[in-house]
């Protein structure tokens, strides 16, 4: 076996140099999440007094977001919201993708396209037409009228991406599924679904990010305490003149906890699910 040839010294360099501009990338990303972390531990960053590292290491800020701050009822809230969401947006948009992707009906072109217009319209410019009906529906105030709202924005996106995998199932494992005496329920749950898997994780992930982030509907609809979600809840935290930081990044350190498990959770398939989708799309 021929023996290695030694690198020269341009590719040396140019090595280091990669991997120097990596270390940058991964700091310059990560900076900010440890920064979070640091205050959220530091018994000065309440006073504004925010160090490289905690000069003060306490637990009082987690303490203080927890108990007096109500910031347990928040998170509750915002779990109930999210995952009414992720289980509501799954279900339509997985009937609705087999609808478009498996039967041919007039307007189906149409619809399509009005799903991806719908995809294009600010949030902002709805918040006064949504806060109306809801206002008429009597639903100000209650975490019904905030699904509805949270499932809705995450259908489009949520159908358009699961109609790419039903698309990508062969007709032929459906019709043999008949052949074998099963009925659409029995091909749907054992033939469909286990194939749909990946894609319906990756619209969860989506709807739950959505539901769980969101501040603008939820401030709007929400005017009690007992109500509001994460997003709504930490804003007591800053003040007109001064904000008091430790509490800040202790309930943003909260906030995020949720998002990283459910994420580590579905990492695997997640993956799968965005490469099946780009490439079978």
């Amino acid at each position: 076996m021929p023996a290695r040839r030694p690198r020269s010294r341009r590719a040396r360099w140019l090595l280091a140099w990669k991997a120097a501009a990596v270390a940058a990338l991964l700091l310059f990303t990560l900076f900010p999440t440890y920064w979070m972390i640091s205050s959220a531990f530091d018994g000065r960053a309440t006073g504004g007094a925010q160090s490289l590292f905690p000069a003060e290491p306490t637990l009082e800020n987690f303490s203080y977001v927890l108990s007096e701050a109500g910031f347990g009822t928040f998170l509750r809230n915002s779990a109930i919201v999210a995952v009414s969401t992720v289980v509501l947006s799954g279900i339509l948009a997985l009937f609705a993708a087999v609808a478009v992707a498996r039967f041919r009906f007039r307007f189906r072109t149409g619809i399509l396209m009005l799903i991806l217009i719908i995809q294009m319209v600010p949030l902002e410019a709805l918040v006064i037409p949504l806060f109306i009906q809801v206002r008429d529906l009597q639903l100000l105030n209650s975490f019904l009228g905030l699904i509805i709202v949270y499932v809705a924005f995450s259908l489009p996106f949520a159908i358009w991406m699961l109609r790419g995998f039903v698309a990508a199932v062969p007709v032929e494992l459906e019709e043999a599924a008949y052949i074998d005496g099963a009925s659409w329920g029995r091909m749907f749950w054992s033939v469909l679904l286990p194939l749909v898997a990946p894609g319906l994780v990756a619209t969860s992930v989506f709807a739950f990010i959505i539901a769980w982030n969101e501040f603008i509907f939820a401030l709007t609809f929400m005017d009690s305490p007992s109500t509001y979600t994460v997003a709504v809840g930490l804003q007591q935290f800053f003040g007109e003149n001064s904000n008091e930081w430790g509490y800040v990044m202790a309930g943003s350190t909260l906030i995020t906890l949720p998002v990283m498990i459910f994420f580590i959770l579905v990492q695997r398939r997640l993956s799968g699910g965005l490469v099946s989708g780009a490439v079978k799309g």
